[in-house]
């Protein structure tokens, strides 16, 4: 605990005991650290506050530039519907999270109190939850149901690691753990070539397929020669979102449309980065070529179709 020492003044008089912090101190205190690894904390965000924002601000807000790193996981807890989002990818050895991670919620174990959904977009590897084993190929995910002790990632292949996905959402009850594949998610093929904006969303976690607490996931490919999602673009009051954009390469970008309606923003994201989207923001994207993204919300309900559409004459 700091030791108050009292206000203190400068030689000219002035108090500074409530001056601005400097940036580096700022971003220190959305950081803390377990086991070695940075959790990155995001706070909430009011709307009048992000159209002030700088470029720069905007990605400090929202984006999430590193999601994988070997042999460890990556964690961002966002105070946005506490929405938990990160990536692991094990190659030399097996990935756990646990008991540590719950030491920083407050909790005995890190899904003590939450449910977790993991997609992987690497090569084949396996997940094993208190003891039980499930085998997960590329474009397959898992759910695991709140009350999980122990979660451990690991690779079949070294030479082709799996990359496990995950978002992690406050539960009040356990659901059944539950491996989906590709051919067991429930598509939707929405849009056209004309608009450059077809595209199939496959829903791995949605209430179609499995039960969950709150926290849907799935994954969306565009058509070849399409680079539009979600054009025209909606918003939902009642449910955040997060985008993971991936299967790009170097030199792809996504320009990722965000703000309110009339307040648009863009941020530029690269390949295996993620986007937070509060609910009073538009979520969409044009890339300089096709690209592949999975969607994560949690909230109020779990009603895909619960979306406040707009027209684009209507987007300034």
């Amino acid at each position: 605990m700091l030791k108050a020492t009292g206000k203190r003044r400068a030689a000219g008089g002035r108090c500074h005991c409530h001056a601005a912090p400097p940036v580096a101190r700022l971003l220190s205190l959305h950081t803390f650290t377990l086991r070695g690894i940075a959790m990155d904390v995001r706070q909430s965000i009011h709307s009048d506050h992000a159209k002030q924002l700088d470029t720069a601000g905007l990605r400090r807000e929202f984006l999430i530039e590193k999601i994988f790193e070997a042999d460890t996981y990556t964690m961002t807890y966002s105070h946005i519907d506490r929405i938990i989002v990160g990536g692991i990818m094990p190659i030399g050895k097996a990935v756990s999270i646990g008991g540590e991670v719950g030491k920083q919620l407050g909790v005995s174990y890190f899904l003590e109190r939450r449910e977790l959904g993991a997609i992987n977009i690497g090569g084949a590897g396996k997940i094993v939850v208190d003891g039980e084993s499930y085998e997960i190929g590329p474009e397959e995910a898992l759910y695991v149901g709140q009350g999980a002790k122990e979660v451990e990632f690991s690779s079949l292949d070294p030479a082709r690691p799996a990359k496990f996905y995950y978002n992690s959402a406050p539960a009040h009850t356990h659901y059944p753990n539950k491996k989906i594949t590709l051919a067991e998610a429930s598509p939707q093929t929405l849009g056209d070539d004309a608009t450059s904006n077809r595209r199939t969303i496959n829903k791995f976690i949605v209430p179609d397929v499995l039960p969950t607490c709150q926290l849907t996931m799935g994954l969306t490919k565009l058509a070849e020669g399409n680079l539009w999602n979600t054009m025209p673009c909606h918003t939902h009051e009642r449910r955040m979102e997060v985008y993971f954009y991936f299967d790009m390469d170097d030199e792809t970008a996504v320009f990722h449309m965000m703000g309110q309606p009339q307040e648009t923003r863009h941020l530029l994201v690269h390949n295996e980065q993620a986007v937070i989207s509060p609910s009073w923001s538009i979520h969409a994207g044009v890339g300089t070529k096709r690209y592949t993204f999975i969607w994560g919300m949690v909230g109020e309900n779990q009603v895909f179709g619960d979306m406040d559409h707009l027209a684009v004459s209507e987007l300034r």
